[in-house]
């Protein structure tokens, strides 16, 4: 008798769910997993069961059940096959990309002697068994490669690109240090977002900033006519050198946050910020100076290191206003690498420390990939006029 899989969502899966908890997830993932893959076995035949047409690409063959072990227990997954095997359905990877990546990163602490029996405990439930360096080292490797082709596929033009750095806690030497993740995400022809390219050192100077942004124009990045990120030195300098005629817009946001440090009456935060939104929103460029320079007058007799840091630094965000109007809120502030940070905060705490450069870059790298894979499908993020 054939197999055939039940693809019929329980009735009483959300009662389950809310009543068990975490019991209730494995079936939950099994069945989106499962009717992911069964769409994508669809599409690839081009015809729907049981549909006869000369289009078809090939048959079903049935389903072959693969159990993988994840953060909520084993699961058994049902592959779906085709009758000249020449279908891979890619959902079940995407699902479980990041898993593993985080799998390795605690498995290697684990072997490596730097975890606590904390890590030690969550390493051997989630892998299942204890694990060996060897069977570390193969599984990274394979998915070391997946994430090396994507973070070096072909770029091509894209006319806005965020840029920003976050850290992670990266063990070396025997010491802990920050490790600068630096992010480059931009928005393509579409007006989608996309994430172009990350990069993960034990430093966020110019070098490496440099060395970063080098390797995306090397991969075909062209036509960007703003670049949108915090005035980071290391970052200014490279971005200087490579994209020298290229328009800056400094994230509004932190410029707003910056000026705080110059406040030096804490009952003045509340006008100064209001002073600095209300240059931001004016409705044109000549509008916002005009605000600026009264803003500055003002402030001049009783905060002269506040209206000098004003007239030098919020001239850096007003790029914004040479640009299309419908676009500006978009373009203003680096919100979009700040909501995908914090995503990657969210996925990378259970790791907490890092091994080693490697572990980071791949964790990171998968997180990422995921993320870029959803806007892929998700809706326009600027609506571009070519």
């Amino acid at each position: 008798m054939t197999y055939q899989p039940d693809y019929t969502i329980p009735d009483n899966l959300m009662e389950e769910i809310i009543t068990n908890g975490l019991d209730a997830i494995p079936e939950m993932i099994r069945i989106l997993l499962n009717t992911a893959m069964k769409i994508e076995r669809q599409a690839y035949l081009g015809a729907g069961p049981y549909e006869r047409t000369a289009n078809r690409r090939d048959h079903a063959n049935g389903y072959k059940p693969k159990t993988v072990t994840t953060r909520v227990g084993n699961i058994t997954f049902d592959v779906p096959q085709t009758r000249h095997a020449g279908f891979q359905p890619q959902a079940l990877d995407k699902g479980l990309r990041s898993e593993r990546a985080l799998k390795l990163a605690l498995a290697e602490m684990y072997i490596q002697g730097v975890s606590t029996r904390k890590v030690a405990a969550i390493t051997e439930q989630l892998c299942g068994v204890e694990v060996s360096s060897t069977q570390v080292s193969r599984a990274a490797a394979e998915l070391d490669e997946t994430l090396h082709t994507w973070r070096g596929r072909p770029l091509g033009r894209y006319r806005y690109l965020y840029l920003d750095a976050r850290y992670e806690k990266v063990r070396q030497d025997r010491q802990v240090q920050d490790a600068a993740v630096l992010i480059a995400v931009g928005v393509n022809g579409a007006g989608k977002r996309e994430v172009l390219g990350v990069s993960v050192a034990l430093s966020e100077a110019e070098v490496h900033w440099r060395t970063f942004l080098q390797s995306l124009t090397a991969r075909g990045l062209h036509g960007v006519t703003l670049i949108i990120s915090d005035a980071h030195a290391g970052l200014q300098q490279a971005r200087r050198a490579v994209f020298g005629g290229v328009p800056w817009q400094r994230c509004q946001f932190h410029l707003q946050q910056n000026a705080q440090a110059y406040v030096a009456r804490k009952d003045r935060q509340k006008d100064v910020a209001a002073d600095i939104r209300a240059i931001f929103n004016a409705p044109n460029r000549a509008e916002a100076e005009r605000l600026l320079d009264i803003i500055v007058k003002k402030y001049e007799p009783t905060a002269a290191k506040l209206a000098g840091w004003l007239e030098e630094n919020i001239p850096q965000g007003l790029t914004v206003f040479d640009f299309p109007a419908e676009h500006r809120r978009r373009l203003r502030t680096t919100n979009v690498l700040e909501r995908l940070n914090k995503e990657i905060r969210r996925r990378t705490r259970v790791a907490s420390i890092f091994p080693n450069e490697a572990s980071c870059l791949r964790l990171v790298s998968a997180i990422l990939m995921e993320i870029s894979e959803d806007w892929e499908t998700g809706r326009v993020y600027l609506s571009l006029i070519p």
